[in-house]
């Protein structure tokens, strides 16, 4: 049995290795989007209206295609494991049905209802401004339909321990972005990033949904058949669409909190959250996405030793190198952010404001990636209903401390906060993730 557990581990390393390195190669697109937008746009209107602008539907497309992708890739595997391609296919079609037909809606209501959210996120922006995010905003949202089958079609491919290819594409979007902020960024200003963002997305749709045509699945959408294995992803979709819902919209309260606040704020949250996103996202992309078909196949197969071997031994390894990463960047932060981002419109000003805020995120660091692990677990032991629940927990904390630091630290408490809120996430998903695996091996 020890083997077996060398076996597992050694195939989810090597799995996470594979997506790292991928995953390395698109971050370094992504920094180097972030320098010249940096270097374009610095903290100004602009670039604070395109963070709004952005987040809404990219809070959209994490709820939708994030959840469904938890959702039905444990029944995804156990379906194509017992019944093949035929089998697998209908859970498919289901899914990128239903996405669709959701997608299409919240499209719709995301434009038709602007003029009554947007104004509330943007409570600090002046009408120049707010008009600004508007055009943005409705530019943008195409990209909730193409970043969602991204993420779908990605899901599947991890699946079929096909990892590399699903890691890689997501370089297609800053390189993208680049191109048009250097050839058209002088006359069209920020809509060349705009057009850069759709294009990208575009791109990784369209190479990522011709690999899984190639894999013989057809990604036409049907109408959909509530058969069993269907309706136990939606029974795992509706309590971790809501949350998503809940556990996204941090993020929201944390850029409308920065926008009440001096102008140039969200931008400053936005790079003080780079390089610590940019660590945690290579953490998780390659950890959690190689983990998640694992933890299903061994949930199938009611491998409760091995689960709690495998998730000990990956927890272990994130707290001895994350803690020490969260500790070199708060010492080190306000040389990271000069090296990196203080060149053109960004200037010694801004490094001052955002060095602290880059400091503060950085402790979360360990937290959120140990966090992310475990909810890969969660999501394939079908129990995404913890999740909710520790959303709506770490929504009420967020709030909470953010109020509270605000008071005292400005914008870099809003960075504070959400490090405390990730220590409790962590803390609440360690303890129900236990309790779920005890209750599974007494059935």
């Amino acid at each position: 049995m020890e083997i077996r557990y060398h076996t597992v581990r050694n195939k989810i390393m090597s799995a996470a290795a594979i997506v790292g390195f991928f995953t390395i190669l698109s971050q370094i697109g992504g920094f180097a989007k972030e320098l010249t937008v940096a270097a374009w746009f610095g903290t100004g209107d602009a670039i604070d209206a395109f963070l709004i602008a952005l987040l809404v539907p990219t809070f959209i497309v994490n709820v939708l295609a994030g959840s469904l992708s938890a959702s039905f890739l444990p029944t995804f595997i156990r379906v194509y494991k017992n019944l093949g391609l035929a089998g697998a296919q209908k859970v498919l079609t289901g899914v990128i049905t239903g996405f669709l037909v959701f997608g299409l809606i919240l499209s719709v209501i995301l434009i038709v209802f602007t003029p009554l959210y947007l104004p509330a996120l943007c409570s600090g922006f002046s009408p120049e401004k707010l008009k600004l995010a508007k055009m943005i905003l409705y530019a943008l949202v195409p990209i909730i339909l193409l970043k969602g089958l991204s993420t779908i079609c990605a899901g599947v491919l991890n699946a079929l321990d096909n990892f590399a290819l699903a890691a890689i594409l997501p370089i297609l979007g800053p390189l993208a972005a680049i191109l048009f902020i250097l050839t058209v960024g002088a006359s069209l200003g920020i809509y060349a990033l705009v057009i850069g963002t759709i294009l990208g997305f575009g791109l990784e749709a369209f190479f990522i949904g011709g690999a899984i045509i190639k894999r013989k699945f057809s990604l036409r959408p049907h109408m959909i058949q509530f058969d069993p294995d269907l309706r136990v992803v939606i029974g795992q979709f509706l309590p971790m669409i809501a949350g998503s819902i809940i556990m996204g919209s941090t993020e929201i309260v944390d850029k409308g909190m920065a926008a009440a606040l001096a102008p140039g704020s969200v931008a400053a949250l936005n790079y003080g959250n780079k390089i610590i996103a940019a660590v945690m996202t290579l953490a998780t992309t390659a950890i959690g996405t190689a983990a998640l078909p694992y933890f299903a196949r061994m949930v199938a197969e009611k491998d409760w030793k091995n689960i709690r071997s495998t998730i000990n031994f990956y927890l272990r390894i994130i707290f001895v190198i994350g803690i020490p990463a969260a500790l070199l960047i708060y010492a080190f932060s306000d040389s990271i952010v000069n090296i990196i981002f203080q060149r053109g419109s960004f200037t010694t000003e801004d490094t001052a404001i955002v060095s602290p805020v880059q400091a503060y995120f950085a402790l979360q660091i360990p937290f959120y990636v140990g966090g992310i692990v475990v909810v890969r677990l969660i999501s394939a032991l079908r129990a995404n209903h913890i999740l909710m629940w520790g959303a709506a927990i770490n929504l009420v904390v967020n709030i909470g401390f953010n109020i509270l630091f605000i008071h005292y630290l400005g914008l870099k408490g809003i960075a504070l906060s959400t490090s405390f809120v990730y220590l409790i996430s962590f803390l609440f998903l360690v303890y129900f993730a236990n309790r779920q695996i005890l209750q599974e091996e007494r059935m």
